[in-house]
């Protein structure tokens, strides 16, 4: 179990149309392809509003995490922001 865990990630996959982006934060097998099939939704992120509207759960972002869940820098950086992780 440990193992298929280490191969989990939570990242950011793009359902924004051109030019106007807007992110789901997933959990999703690393080898998967950006907008491939997830585990699950955790949140969204809306880099176009100003300031950029994010909206995670953090109960469920914290438990990916406990089960060994990367979190792709920029994912790190939204978790730090919203005080989920500690710097």
């Amino acid at each position: 179990m440990k193992e298929a865990n280490r191969l989990v990630a939570i990242r950011l996959a793009r359902i924004g149309s051109k030019k106007r982006p807007y992110y789901r934060i997933v959990v999703i097998e690393k080898r998967r392809a950006r907008n491939g099939r997830f585990l699950e939704v955790l949140g969204q992120y809306n880099p176009i509003v100003n300031p950029a509207q994010v909206n995670i759960n953090g109960e469920r972002a914290l438990y990916w995490l406990s089960k060994g869940a990367e979190p792709s820098e920029t994912v790190a950086s939204l978790l730090r922001k919203k005080e989920i992780v500690k710097a």
